[in-house]
């Protein structure tokens, strides 16, 4: 999975930024919420009115917290349930920011009823992803599989929309928000796979 590989590059990155953080007595938690809180306002303000280089620009530096608040409760040894808890809950937040204020523009500006269904069909299936794994780990089971988790939508839509902020062809976002909605299925597909598998051994 692309998360895997990208964390550790990203980590280390970030690790100096996360010990100047803890020095200054900043939570991990309180780093997730601002992170959330600006991803939200710049989707909302940015890519919701077809900022598209701006938003997809702002959108990533804060998507960039995920691996930040990580970082800090890792250096700082200490995690908690809570902290996993918010961490999940704000991605959830996050992603249906990005792919609501797609939506909200294709509805507007954007002039494209086929394009904003597509993206709140993204949406959904986004938060089924994520909800299926949540409802498998509370079955005790694990559900660690899918080739569309978290981190590959994000940076095939925020490329994209960098991508057309830079002047490429608006046909470049449409085609990876097909993509997704058809990979972000597979996944929903893989997991519901892997659940009934493991819950057929466990019968």
């Amino acid at each position: 999975m692309l998360s895997l590989r990208l964390r550790p590059i990203v980590a280390h990155v970030v690790e100096p930024i996360a010990a100047r953080l803890l020095a200054l007595r900043v939570s991990p938690d309180a780093v997730t919420v601002a992170g959330t809180v600006g991803t939200v306002l710049a989707a909302v303000l940015l890519l919701s009115t077809g900022r598209f280089l701006a938003g997809g620009l702002v959108v990533t530096a804060f998507v960039l917290t995920d691996v930040l608040d990580g970082t800090m409760a890792r250096q700082r040894g200490t995690t908690s349930r809570f902290g996993a808890w918010l961490d999940s809950t704000c991605d959830r937040a996050a992603d249906a920011a990005v792919f609501g204020s797609l939506s909200l523009w294709y509805s507007g500006n954007g002039d494209s009823r086929v394009l904003q269904s597509v993206c709140v069909y993204v949406l959904t299936a986004s938060l089924l992803v994520s909800y299926a794994k949540a409802r498998a780990e509370g079955l005790g089971m694990t559900c660690n599989v899918g080739i569309a988790e978290r981190t590959e939508r994000l940076v095939v839509v925020l490329a994209a929309c960098i991508a057309v902020g830079f002047g490429l062809t608006d046909v470049v976002l449409a085609v990876a928000l097909v993509l997704l909605a058809v990979l972000t299925t597979v996944t929903v597909g893989q997991r519901a796979v892997e659940v009934h598998r493991q819950a057929a051994q466990q019968a």
